[in-house]
């Protein structure tokens, strides 16, 4: 059997034993995770692990998150067509190229300039180019190409800055992850009308934060 089909049979494994099982059944979601090449995102030396259900290191410090998490934020967010996304946390690029497959434009930030290097040639590989990638702090908000119709964080806050819900366009989505270790909790934030938002929460879990995210308030006695 080729290492391609091992990826292959993999792949599919990883859908049907970690995503699905995680109330992801939204079947473009489902299509889109079996065609995008995972292991190509990965680090060279954990390829064998791209498809496993763990978080994968990057390097500074930084993790890939879970399939089945990178999936279930993908779900929620009902990326269309139109839309215009902001990612905050490049990473691997792998987010970056299953955003850009559903909407019309994702700028990607990444506060490590190797992330948003490496990036940009993992999706120029791949011949994905509505993308713009820039180097720089956006833990507390990215508003230069605001508004947006998306806006995804992959690294958790503390506490989410106001910044992220007035960059939203009106009926636009954010989904971050907030708390502080061990609680923290999956939120989908839907601007509904003017100054005004929906919180819902999605599930629990636990991931590392965006370098020099908000903090919140202590009280000193």
């Amino acid at each position: 059997m080729t290492a391609q089909m091992d990826f292959e049979r993999a792949r599919f494994n990883m859908v049907e034993q970690q995503i699905r099982p995680w109330e992801v059944l939204d079947q473009q979601v489902l299509d889109l995770l079996l065609r995008v090449r995972r292991e190509d995102y990965v680090p060279e030396q954990y390829r064998a692990l791209a498809f496993a259900d763990m978080e994968i290191p990057l390097g500074h410090g930084e993790k890939m998150l879970q399939p089945k998490i990178e999936a279930r934020m993908l779900q929620e967010l009902a990326v269309k067509s139109a839309d215009r996304i902001l990612e905050v946390g490049t990473g691997s690029g792998y987010m970056t190229a299953l955003l850009a497959s559903l909407g019309n434009h994702v700028y990607s930030v990444d506060i490590v300039p190797e992330f948003t290097r490496s990036a940009a040639v993992k999706l120029a590989a791949h011949g994905i180019s509505n993308v713009t990638l820039e180097t720089g702090d956006a833990a507390r908000g990215w508003d230069k190409h605001a508004p947006y119709d998306v806006i995804v964080l992959t690294g958790s806050v503390p506490v989410l800055p106001e910044a992220f819900q007035k960059s939203l366009n009106p009926g636009g989505r954010l989904i971050a992850v907030v708390g502080e270790p061990p609680v923290m909790e999956a939120q989908l934030i839907t601007h509904v009308s003017a100054g005004a938002c929906n919180s819902v929460g999605l599930f629990e879990t636990c991931i590392a934060p965006l370098k020099n995210a908000l903090q919140p308030e202590r009280f000193v006695f």
